[in-house]
């Protein structure tokens, strides 16, 4: 066993665990990958996202050599520039994805000509180690109000104790079949059992739930699968009951361009979208192009931890960063044109490798294959938007702790006991998960916006001021994820210069902030011997016997 891991990145599994092992890597990024296109405005677009996610994965396997395996799909850091992107059609979200790619190919020819190096010194374990470890607890969030949620008609509020046992017996399930050693097989698919788990008694609960027309009890909601085979005058659909393509953002784009305007789902998302315009190209560069570029240290980040979980170095060996972040950048194009959100590469996808310890790269493959081929079956397609949230919920409390804890294994090549190190930490975490954001205005109104209400004495329609002129309308959102990073890489600098001006010159004051200020007269370890400091500076230099000594 190479590195603790069952399979290694070279190893082949037999083709029916292959396709199991497949399967749950397309499980562990599907909640994540549906869920852009349902946030952004366009959930009938979740076909066109998980066969973005095949053809992106391909494309990242290609240019990686297959020597880095991870699954890319829908980034959750570009929803803020796809709702800019979206108020211009599909042409606008191709043109946004086609700019957040050609970053990463100008980094990379930065990278081929100038080395990692640099990389290495603006970002080093102290920031990449709280970093990796601010996505997962970034998620936590989001994890915990899945599994308290049902996803039956009524949703039953934003909390549900059924949920919640229904979530806790997917993630108890999970970590089961991880832990025990009894049986190899079931610590290579523990959260397709997990899974399994969780739905059949979601599905115990939901049958009887409709059966006794109980609201709490209806945990799944089944209507997915009901509207896939009849319409709503209840008439069978035919043939796309079974097989149908998915609107990928290439034919919707060119649907635009002959027509002249964007479609129906485009104005359901944003009523006030337009087709694309240079104004709106530029409003799209401003809103992709910063964010590409933290999303920059976000893929640096991402393949350390996956290197760490594989004990090979993916950003300075081999595949190597320049390779990477073309395979991400092409890869994200790819996946938007024949799909419909920008790829980046999934943490969901790394944990299910660090807890399975299946790096298997033909796993990832078959994965990407199997995505492409599902988006057309639409049985399938709707039958996984029938998973509960609290299932899902419970999968991610797994995944999303394996984020976390892989960024705190980080910090061992850290000393804490330098100040330097210590506020960078600081900075990042209190950042991150206050949730510090940058928000950039670009446009402010030029006139005053007025709006209709209905007078005090209910007896007419009166226009009121609704925003002034001067107000700003339109804003980048820089994610707190995004956010943090740089300050700490900012801190980090600051520091570093500081420290390199000074020199390190020893004036008695303790080393670490923490020692100083809350136990200047702490003990400190020495090798097996425990010395006050206090005798230590007593103590003369030519009697160091006298020292006193506990040993």
């Amino acid at each position: 066993m190479n590195n603790q891991l069952i399979y290694n990145v070279e190893d082949r599994p037999k083709f029916p665990k292959l396709l199991v092992f497949a399967i749950q890597q397309v499980l562990a990024i599907m909640a994540a990958t549906i869920a852009v296109p349902a946030i952004i405005g366009l959930p009938t677009q979740i076909p066109a996202a998980i066969l973005g996610a095949g053809i992106g994965t391909i494309v990242y396997l290609l240019f990686t050599k297959f020597k880095s395996p991870v699954v890319i799909s829908s980034s959750f850091a570009f929803l803020s520039p796809l709702a800019v992107a979206l108020a211009f059609g599909y042409c606008g979200i191709i043109v946004g994805a086609i700019l957040a790619g050609l970053v990463y190919v100008v980094l990379a020819v930065i990278i081929h000509f100038a080395g990692t190096k640099w990389v290495s010194k603006l970002m080093p374990p102290v920031i990449i180690g709280p970093t990796v470890a601010l996505i997962g607890l970034s998620l936590a969030g989001s994890a915990m109000g899945d599994i308290v949620k049902a996803s039956g008609p009524a949703l039953n509020a934003s909390y549900n104790l059924v949920a919640l046992f229904c979530g806790l017996v997917t993630f108890v399930t999970v970590i089961l079949c991880s832990c025990q050693k009894r049986f190899k097989s079931m610590k290579l698919i523990p959260f397709i059992i997990g899974i399994g788990a969780g739905y059949a008694l979601a599905a115990i609960f939901s049958a009887i739930g409709y059966g006794a027309d109980v609201e709490y009890l209806k945990i799944i909601n089944w209507q997915p699968l009901v509207n896939n085979f009849v319409d709503a005058e209840g008439h069978f659909v035919g043939i796309t009951a079974f097989l149908n393509y998915p609107d990928f953002a290439l034919i919707e784009a060119i649907k635009e361009l002959v027509h002249g305007n964007v479609g129906d789902a485009i104005l359901a998302a944003n009523p006030a979208a337009t087709t694309l315009t240079a104004a709106g190209f530029g409003e799209i560069v401003l809103a992709f192009v910063p964010v590409a570029l933290v999303v920059f240290a976000e893929h640096i980040a991402d393949h350390k931890n996956l290197g760490s979980i594989i004990n090979r170095d993916l950003v300075e060996g081999e595949p190597g960063l320049k390779r990477t972040l073309l395979g991400d950048g092409v890869g994200s194009i790819a996946g938007t044109i024949f799909g419909i959100c920008p790829n980046t590469t999934y943490g969901e996808s790394v944990g299910c490798v660090a807890i399975t310890r299946n790096a298997s790269v033909s796993t990832i493959f078959t994965a990407a294959i199997m995505c492409i081929v599902l988006s057309f079956i639409s049985p399938i397609m709707a039958l996984l938007q029938t998973i509960p949230n609290c299932v899902m919920g419970g999968v991610c409390l797994t995944l999303y702790g394996f984020i976390a804890v892989s960024g705190l294994k980080m910090f061992k090549e850290v000393d804490l006991n330098d100040n330097k190190n210590l506020f960078t930490v600081s900075a990042i975490l209190i950042a991150g998960i206050g949730g510090l954001a940058i928000k950039i205005p670009y446009h402010v109104l030029a006139e005053d916006v007025m709006g209709l209400a209905v007078s005090e004495d209910g007896a007419s329609v009166v226009s009121v001021l609704v925003s002034p002129a001067g107000t700003v309308d339109k804003v980048i959102t820089i994610t707190s994820i995004a956010t943090a990073l740089i300050l700490g890489i900012c801190t980090y600098a600051i520091l570093n210069a500081l420290e390199k001006k000074q020199g390190r010159e020893d004036d008695g004051a303790p080393e670490s902030l923490v020692a100083g200020a809350v136990a200047p007269d702490a003990n400190f370890e020495v090798g097996k011997s425990v010395v006050k400091e206090e005798a230590v500076k007593e103590a003369p230099v030519e009697e160091p016997a006298e020292a006193p000594v506990e040993e």
